[in-house]
């Protein structure tokens, strides 16, 4: 009888692949929060991990792409290839009529993130003044963020439902400036508000800005 080839099953591999770069990111950020960017190191990273230096790089690039790499695992929540704008709570987000519940929404989501990412956003921010290669992270990060904001405007105009003298830039400027990881820095992590405090208070801010 004529040998039968077994096709290819690359599913188990790419599994294991996903695994080990689970492990690395949250290797990574566990050595971040602790000992701060620059005393963190590929090598350091590798041994907490269980793997080693050359997969990192092969796998990140960079110190400061792995930082990156913390930051999307952590805004996402998991490491699904879906962009956060096109997770199911935004659908719902997106759906709902009401545009003072759609704001609170869309707060409460973000004050999550915040809290998620607070970490990891204030090392990228605050290290790039003494390591250059987190400048163009924090500007990715940045434009992700204006860009994020600018099709949540597009969507909220398109409700019909804000202040009629606001334009896009000014919508979007109004949300990307609450997005920014200083004003939750300020208020929770400095001034000791809860995060329901700060869920509420965002939810008023931006709703008395752009509402009518």
């Amino acid at each position: 009888m004529p040998e039968v080839k077994r096709s290819y099953d690359g599913s188990s591999r790419r599994e294991q692949a996903r695994v080990r770069r689970l492990a690395v990111v949250r290797a990574a950020t566990e050595l971040f929060e602790r000992d701060g960017f620059r005393a963190t190191t590929i090598a350091g990273v590798a041994a907490h991990a269980g793997v080693s230096p050359e997969s990192i790089y092969k796998n990140f690039g960079t110190k400061a792409a792995l930082a990156k790499a913390v930051f999307d695992i952590q805004v996402a929540g998991d490491d699904e290839p879906v962009p956060v704008a096109e997770r199911p709570s935004m659908h719902v987000m997106r759906e709902e009529p009401d545009i003072r519940r759609k704001v609170a929404m869309f707060v409460e989501g973000l004050a999550h993130r915040q809290a998620e990412t607070a970490s990891v956003q204030i090392l990228i921010r605050d290290a790039r003044h003494v390591d250059d290669s987190l400048e163009p992270v924090w500007r990715t990060l940045s434009d992700e963020g204006r860009t994020g904001m600018t099709m949540l405007a597009h969507h909220l105009l398109e409700t019909g439902k804000l202040r009629p003298d606001l334009d896009l830039d000014e919508v979007r400027d109004v949300l990307w400036n609450y997005l920014a990881i200083d004003t939750y820095e300020r208020l929770v992590l400095t001034q000791g508000w809860s995060l329901d405090r700060y869920t509420q208070w965002l939810t008023r801010a931006i709703t008395n800005a752009i509402c009518p």
